[in-house]
């Protein structure tokens, strides 16, 4: 795939946004004195917790499903997925009536493994001391004449998930600084595609677990990093690496990438799910985890926005963390 060939532009983010009218939530946002006092700015909270598959990943997987009917290829489709990538695609090719296979770890989270079997997807689980997701996924496409639809590094995946920024920016105007959580990138190449036509003078931030802090590095670094197997709570953010398409986005539109502990992103849960109500996954919790850092410094009164990607969180286990 060509970096230059095929990165997607704020026009095709645009575009995703009409293709995907009617079909995705326009999810609400919410406010809260809580952060606005701890940060001493005022704090937008977009709740992709609240889309449709439980994610912002619905947003991507219907945007390249629908690509690739307009395209007239009908052929079912297999992804690879911690979870909420698998689920969405599973919801989306339901929609439209396609076969869709989800290769996920065996060490995936229970309910979003039940979730993808419950939209209707063929669940394909393998043990990851013995291959790979990329390895295995790659040879039932071939085998079974399935089109792979990337997680991340797909031009209709990044525009898609950037409707969720463009809509927190059509909804609130300009704001001074954007958080988003970083694991193989989609979203938050996304969201710097929608700030660099609507906020040209927005920050953007990525946030990612300090034990996966690849993309940290490759932006420090100019080139692709890679962290092998990295143990986080934030399982959407175990990512080998960031996409080629999305860094090239990082390189242009992302300002600045820090890294949190799963301490930070535990509080941060915590901090949604007891003072705004909102059930909050652990990745879904690292943009914000990232603001309350301080790693970035805030002047007061700046409108910041902040994207909760997802929900789908296993409770029982997710509440042991709390104490």
């Amino acid at each position: 795939m060509s970096a230059t060939r095929d990165c997607p532009s704020a026009e095709d983010v645009f575009r995703a946004a009409e293709r995907l009218e009617g079909v995705v939530h326009r999810t609400p946002t919410f406010t809260s004195r809580t952060l606005d006092s701890l940060t001493g700015a005022q704090v937008i909270l977009k709740a992709e917790s609240l889309q449709r598959a439980g994610s912002f990943k619905f947003r991507g997987a219907s945007n390249a499903i629908a690509s690739l009917s307009e395209a007239g290829d009908e052929r079912g489709i297999l992804v690879w997925s911690s979870g909420n990538h698998g689920q969405a695609c599973a919801l989306a090719s339901r929609d439209r009536g396609r076969e869709a296979v989800i290769v996920m770890p065996q060490k995936a989270v229970a309910v979003k493994v039940a979730a993808c079997r419950g939209y209707g997807a063929e669940v394909v689980q393998f043990d990851e001391d013995a291959t790979t997701r990329e390895v295995l996924g790659t040879e039932i496409a071939r085998e079974r004449d399935l089109v792979i639809v990337h997680p991340y590094n797909h031009p209709a995946i990044i525009s898609g998930q950037g409707t969720a920024s463009l809509e927190l920016l059509q909804d609130h105007g300009k704001l001074d600084f954007l958080f988003s959580p970083c694991g193989g990138g989609g979203l938050l190449a996304g969201a710097a595609l929608a700030a660099s036509a609507l906020a040209p003078d927005c920050r953007v931030v990525g946030v990612e677990p300090e034990t996966a802090d690849d993309a940290a590095r490759s932006m420090r670094s100019g080139t692709i990093q890679s962290v092998s197997a990295p143990v986080t709570i934030a399982d959407g953010a175990r990512t080998p690496c960031v996409g080629e398409l999305n860094f090239e986005i990082f390189k242009q539109h992302v300002h600045d990438i820090v890294t949190v502990s799963d301490n930070q992103i535990i509080e941060a849960m915590r901090l949604l799910w007891e003072r705004c109500k909102l059930v909050v996954e652990p990745t879904g919790s690292l943009a914000l985890a990232g603001l309350l850092s301080g790693q970035i410094e805030i002047p007061p009164s700046s409108r910041v926005g902040v994207l909760l990607s997802g929900g789908n969180v296993d409770i029982v286990a997710a509440s042991r963390h709390f104490g």
